[in-house]
């Protein structure tokens, strides 16, 4: 009964002794020689009898001993055990948690040489799908150190009663307890040995599943407890707790709830975007760019590749709490803003209100477009797009047979933009502009930023011809009060 209620270890674990396997790997003197990164981050080399063998925080010609931890058909996984020598852009992590915590897989990589990497899976990943880069890409950088606002942290109680808190391990479910944090915002960061204080002095520390944090403008820190089962005694706590630190609390009881209960004043949460120009109002659970500085990079590259004359009709999907549609309504001659979730759609109105901006908002069930969707394409010239790391896969097909000329498609996953390109470049778009945005300094994603033109054509398709006229869809949208369909899934 020791186990009842603990979470189980994967069946295959990340073993530190060489196996049999491991010596099947080696060639000639014991060793390997790392020959590229893959996609992930992760060295890639061949043992002696070919068999691909990606190896953990190795770099390209450094000559290791593995050790392997996975074994697959295909290919094995495995970490090292001895490194002979280091590659030129080896630099020792600036985390004290990197070997360990699986949040930042490149700190043992130059910046420089991380940003290269990142833009080298953007082209190969076009690569692939027989798109070539439009010349250089330009990569948009920020800070690496401090830049993440918003974070979700594990907290697991263990079998002696012991709290841990802090990011699970590359691969694993294990939790890595952390005091501090190389990437979080320095309000964060140094918040994270009080909260480990606050969640030793809970009645029922097992019953927090994790906890969300989120900085937003004028310093406003708000913590987030994922409650699992109500325990009055640690709600006090929790609201004793908002009190001494200043802070924002709420909770989300049980697995799926997604109300908070708050814990202190319910808080104004604000962000600024386009240089402080417009004001966001959010709540906890909405789509935030995790790093400020390159949002913004992101807003002006768009504006700088659209260079709007006034007289555009941008279409934005996935347009969250209005990052996009709010900082370029007054560029453009009207926006159309289109998201998933229908309480994001609400704020993305009552923010364009408040900064007394003219913004058509509108729910839509953006993973699965259905007449409606495709009538407002029809109505639009330009279409901005930003979805989650699934991609706009059934979007991109319609933007293809459609009369948009022009495409700016922000993607948080090389894979799936490079998927929906294909899509777009079938139907007459060209790939124009191409950057890649360093938004998780230290880890191995990156965003992208693709702009597809084309030029505009004569006839339009005889098929959008029958849909629904944009006048009935506005009538339909007054009286109802939003479009309506289910809700999609939100970002990443």
């Amino acid at each position: 009964m020791a186990m009842l209620g603990k979470r189980r270890s994967p069946v295959v674990r990340r073993e530190r002794q060489p196996s049999q396997s491991a010596a099947a790997v080696k060639a000639g003197d014991g060793s390997l020689v790392i020959e590229r990164l893959a996609h992930d981050g992760r060295g890639v080399a061949r043992n002696a009898d070919g068999k691909t063998v990606f190896v953990d925080a190795a770099l390209p010609k450094e000559r290791v001993e593995v050790a392997i931890h996975r074994q697959r058909k295909r290919y094995d996984e495995a970490h090292i055990r001895e490194r002979f020598n280091a590659a030129d852009g080896r630099v020792e992590p600036p985390c004290i948690y990197a070997t360990r915590c699986g949040g930042c897989d490149l700190q043992h990589l130059s910046v420089d040489g991380q940003r290269e990497h990142k833009r080298q899976v953007l082209i190969d990943l076009l690569k692939r799908q027989s798109i070539e880069a439009p010349g250089e890409v330009p990569m948009l950088i920020g800070g690496d150190a401090g830049y993440r606002r918003r974070a979700r942290l594990g907290v697991k109680c263990d079998a002696q009663g012991h709290v841990h808190l802090g990011f699970r391990a590359r691969g694993s479910e294990q939790l890595v307890d952390i005091d501090s944090c190389h990437v979080l915002v320095p309000p964060l960061s140094a918040l994270l040995p009080r909260l480990r204080a606050q969640l030793e002095s809970l009645e029922a520390p097992r019953h927090v599943g994790h906890l969300e944090l989120l900085l937003t403008d004028a310093d406003v820190t708000t913590v987030v407890v994922r409650q699992l089962r109500d325990v009055p005694e640690d709600e006090q706590r929790w609201r004793a707790f908002a009190a001494r630190e200043g802070l924002a609390c709420a909770l989300r009881r049980g697995r799926q709830s997604t109300d908070l209960i708050w814990m202190s004043d319910q808080p104004r949460l604000v962000t600024a975007v386009d240089d402080g120009r417009r004001q966001l109002s959010l709540v906890p659970g909405d789509f935030l760019q995790v790093n400020a500085e390159i949002n913004q990079r992101l807003i002006d590259t768009v504006r700088g590749w659209l260079a709007p004359r006034g007289d555009e009709r941008l279409l934005d999907l996935f347009a969250g709490i209005g990052n996009f549609s709010l900082a370029l309504a007054d560029d453009v001659g009207s926006v159309t803003a289109v998201e998933g979730s229908s309480e994001m759609v609400e704020r993305l109105r009552d923010n364009a209100d408040h900064n007394g901006l003219e913004v058509t908002a509108l729910q839509a069930d953006l993973s699965d477009p259905d007449a409606t969707v495709e009538a407002l394409i029809a109505e639009h010239d330009t279409v901005l797009l930003d979805p989650p790391r699934d991609g706009a896969d059934a979007l991109c097909r319609r933007l293809a047979q459609s009369d948009v000329t022009r495409v700016v498609y922000i993607s948080c996953d090389p894979a799936s933009l490079a998927r929906d390109a294909a899509h777009l470049l079938g139907g007459g778009f060209s790939l124009s502009r191409l950057a890649m945005a360093d938004m998780f300094p230290h880890t191995a994603h990156l965003e992208s930023l693709a702009l597809f033109e084309r030029p505009k054509r004569i006839e339009r398709p005889e098929r959008l011809q029958r849909l629904e006229r944009p006048e009935r869809i506005e009538r339909k949208c007054r009286r109802d009060g939003g479009l309506e369909s289910p809700v999609s899934g939100g970002k990443h």
